[in-house]
Parts: C-alpha cells; structure tokens; sequence
C-alpha cells in the first residue's frame, strides 16, 4: 500500500521537529514535564553524543621547524638550536631567535660588523634590522652565553613577509635557510 505525499509529507515534518527540538530529542520524542529538565540519558540500543568543542582560532598544521638533519647541523656547525621566526608588532616587525649551546662555534650570529638579513623568496624582498636613533640596531651583540637565547628584528615595512611564509636568514657564512614565519 502506498503511502499518498500528503501523508508522507506530515511523517517527515514530524519527524523534523522532533529532531530539531532538543528537549524532545533527548526525552525520546515525550515533551518534557513542566518545570523538570529534560533526560539526559540516552535511548536504550543508542550511544550519547561527545562533547562539542568550543570554537575557537583554527589549528593550522605546520611541519615541523626543521628536520632532524637540520637541527644536528646548526648543532654541530653553528652550535644553535631553537631557531624561531615570528612576525610581531602586528607584523610590522620579524623577530629571529636562537638558543646557544656553544658560544665559540655561535659568535658569529652577535657580530656586529656582519649584516643580517631575512630574505623571503615568495615575497621577492630582502629585510634588514632597523637602526634605531637612540637605541641602535634592534639585535643582541653581546658575546654568547650558552644556555641563553638571542634575538635580533627585522623591519618588515608593509608587511610583505606573511605568517607560514618560508624565509631564509642570513649573517655572514651563517645561513638558515626555509625557516616558517610563526
């Protein structure tokens, strides 16, 4: 027997709004008591729904730093590690850090006398750190201390170099090279 379009259009339409009401939903299609929360336990044969979780900013999947070859090479050759890259200041900035973990093999990432620049090949630009009328250039020149970690900013005037963009730094023989803007 079939069921005429009248009849099958008033199931679904029933069976809409059970779903879409949720004290109806969770009571088993009974509307709930006056004054009494509706069951929260689920339906015999039925398993309860996981907890949602909150929204918030999207994860985004970056790989990581570097490779495992990478890092035992500015371990061994520069004696650095923890090399980051961060777009600060609302972008306008770019901040460089690395950890050093031996300061004689490091000393050439606080030269002052060496130029550093962050060059981004997507973007087409080359950065360099600001000098500063009162303060200086913006980057640590001290002599290295292992265990301590150091920065240095470049200036990033328009904002040409973008978060997950890959940049390479440059100082001297110092190179690293397809480190992500964090």
């Amino acid at each position: 027997m079939a069921m005429s379009s009248i009849a099958w259009i008033a199931a679904v339409s029933a069976a809409g709004v059970l779903a879409a009401s949720p004290s109806l939903a969770q009571s088993g299609g009974q509307p709930a008591a006056s004054g009494q929360p509706p069951a929260t336990q689920p339906a015999a044969g039925t398993q309860a729904a996981a907890p949602s979780k909150p929204a918030g900013a999207p994860v985004r999947n970056l790989p990581a730093r570097f490779a495992g070859r990478a890092g035992m090479y500015y371990k061994s050759v520069w004696g650095i590690d923890s090399l980051n890259v961060r777009w600060v200041e609302s972008g306008e900035m770019i901040r460089f850090t690395w950890r050093v973990l031996d300061p004689a093999k490091a000393a050439v990432l606080n030269d002052k006398k060496l130029q550093p620049s962050l060059i981004d090949p997507k973007a087409g630009v080359s950065l360099v750190v600001p000098v500063m009328e009162k303060v200086g250039q913006l980057r640590q020149s001290a002599p290295p201390e292992a265990g301590r970690s150091y920065w240095m900013t470049f200036s990033n005037k328009g904002r040409p170099v973008r978060r997950g963009d890959r940049v390479n730094v440059e100082i001297g023989p110092f190179h690293a090279e397809n480190l992500v803007v964090d």
